[in-house]
């Protein structure tokens, strides 16, 4: 289509809208409940988004060729209550799409959710997703597109599920293929400020107990004698001999399974890691969370935190290996650049997103976080959109 009208319903800060524009689609419509992202979304494209969709008329939506939906993640997602349809605020969002479609019939439609959307409940929610796009007129694949960011260069494993949709009057959706030949390398350089061209940088840097607290892991991981580097949680608190009165039957297998491992740890490594205890409770962070490492980052003779990338999870210290970053998310916890020691920044989190540099982010720092976190991926939803166009 060389021009086309497209309404972005639960549009964040328009990741949709970037790609879609950039397709020759022109924006008639968009919502979004958070205030915050309505504010950004006007401020970048001159368009106010309506708020709650649930209360919106179909009928007060203007006529469109393509609806565009990022619907809320919260039900499905790992990192939510995954309750799907059962969730009375975030789940049932899907069904005010289908009365949009039932209302104005669009000859396309392109939906974005978490990867999980496409096994919650053994396959049942997929199920009805599909089921209700096809009465209501729709072509579409028989399962969902699971696809990265990272297969196209960009360094962001972000998998999510993409659902392409042709009104039966108009054709099929063809079977998208991507094999592993087509999968351009990753380099976490392509989205990196230089550190000289961040304004207020120092807001960014780690903390000196927090750089503290990664040397002290460093130490940990570089002098404990094993085989493999562990690809347990090591918890700090069972870095013991065991407790003889604790009954470990109360624990899931899967907890048992770790306590135990850290056990075998310790006894191999008692007088290092005795020692480096007593270092390491002297540090104010070290406790709950940052007491815990979870070394994701392969096997090596010498390991460094430093030259890795980390995030501070609910989890623990996550070591990933610096080929790209893990999924930004809404819940702030933002990757640490091991060799900057520092942050990433928003610009860099609009690249991961695939952002114009013209792009402006919420001014508040917190927010701009969230609100890539919460985004669709421009690139991506470009490489779809032309699938489902046949451009």
């Amino acid at each position: 289509m060389k021009s086309f009208k497209f309404i972005d319903l639960f549009c964040g800060i328009g990741g949709f809208h970037q790609a879609m524009k950039s397709l020759g689609g022109e924006c008639v419509f968009a919502s979004d409940i958070d205030e915050d992202c309505r504010k950004t979304y006007e401020m970048n494209y001159g368009i106010t988004p309506v708020g709650d969709i649930t209360k919106i008329e179909a009928a007060d939506i203007p006529p469109h060729d393509v609806l565009c939906g990022g619907f809320p993640c919260q039900a499905f997602s790992k990192a939510g209550n995954r309750l799907g349809f059962d969730d009375p605020t975030k789940g049932t969002l899907f069904f005010d799409i289908c009365r949009i479609l039932k209302y104005h019939h669009p000859k396309y439609v392109l939906l974005e959710n978490v990867r999980n959307l496409a096994s919650h409940d053994h396959g049942k929610t997929w199920n009805v997703i599909h089921d209700k796009l096809e009465d209501l007129g729709y072509n579409l694949l028989p399962e969902p597109v699971i696809f990265s960011p990272h297969y196209l260069g960009i360094p962001q494993h972000r998998e999510r599920v993409y659902i392409m949709c042709i009104r039966k009057d108009i054709g099929k959706v063809h079977p998208f293929t991507f094999t592993k030949e087509q999968i351009i390398p990753c380099t976490i350089n392509s989205i990196l400020q230089d550190d000289g061209e961040i304004p207020n940088i120092k807001e960014y840097r780690i903390s000196s107990d927090l750089e503290d607290l990664i040397n002290l892991w460093n130490e940990f991981i570089r002098n404990i004698k094993v085989e493999k580097l562990p690809s347990f949680p090591v918890w700090s608190d069972r870095l013991s001999d065991l407790d003889t009165t604790e009954d470990l039957s109360q624990y899931p297998l899967w907890k048992r399974n770790f306590i135990l491992k850290n056990n075998e740890l310790y006894v191999n490594n008692r007088q290092f890691i005795d020692g480096w205890l007593k270092r390491a409770r002297k540090n104010p962070l070290f406790f709950g969370a940052k007491a815990k490492l979870e070394w994701q980052a392969g096997q090596t003779k010498n390991p460094d935190i430093w030259e890795q990338i980390f995030q501070f999870r609910p989890s623990g210290i996550r070591i990933k290996v610096n080929t790209y970053f893990p999924a930004l998310v809404a819940i702030v916890q933002t990757s640490i650049i091991g060799s900057k020691k520092r942050f990433l920044t928003p610009r860099e989190c609009a690249r991961l997103q695939s952002f114009p540099e013209n792009f402006l982010p919420d001014v508040k720092q917190q927010q701009a976080y969230k609100q890539f976190g919460n985004a669709v991926n421009v690139e991506c939803v470009k490489l779809f959109a032309r699938h489902m166009f046949n451009l």
